[in-house]
């Protein structure tokens, strides 16, 4: 599976990209939203082996991709969309990107052609997507999709010694191209 957008391309995760994700996965500014505190080549290949996983899943249900700058064709993050219930035709989104790449709007171009293909595709009704409130980029990137907060919750994470505050936003099919 390939989605192509007009600066990146996003792919299937193949093994070799783990050492792209070790580097930006060992970035400080990464690592603060993060429950952990150093990244380890184990860890590393184990968090794209998951995603490899998920590519063999029948019927699959998560798509993590892979999220490269086409004219450099370096991979800078990754971007995905994971089935919750396949019944009520809900799921999450979740997107990371190396800190060198942060506010030029990578993000929110993989999120919003990942989201395309969630209602598009794979005919979803409702999408959500949690983030840290530290986080401004990320609920920023969630509000440029038009996607909408639905929720605060109050020291829901735990993170380097201190209680933060999660954010839950969501887009329902019928509000998808609207936002």
């Amino acid at each position: 599976m390939q989605l192509e957008t007009n600066r990146l391309i996003l792919r299937e995760f193949e093994e070799s990209d783990w050492t792209a994700v070790l580097a930006y996965q060992s970035d400080p500014l990464y690592l603060r939203y993060y429950h952990w505190s150093d990244r380890t080549p184990g860890n590393v290949r184990a968090f794209v082996n998951m995603f490899l996983d998920f590519q063999r899943e029948r019927p699959r249900t998560k798509f993590q991709l892979a999220m490269f700058l086409k004219e450099k064709n370096e991979l800078i993050g990754n971007c995905g969309i994971r089935i919750n219930d396949s019944e009520l035709r809900e799921a999450n989104i979740g997107y990371e990107l190396d800190s060198r790449f942060w506010g030029n709007g990578y993000a929110t171009e993989a999120a919003r052609v990942i989201l395309r293909f969630g209602f598009e595709e794979l005919g979803l009704h409702r999408v959500y997507a949690t983030t840290l409130a530290v986080n401004k980029g990320s609920a920023r990137v969630l509000e440029k999709l038009g996607m909408r907060l639905e929720a605060r919750e109050l020291e829901k994470e735990f993170i380097k010694g201190r209680w933060l505050d999660s954010l839950t936003y969501a887009i329902l099919e019928r509000e998808w191209g609207t936002g």
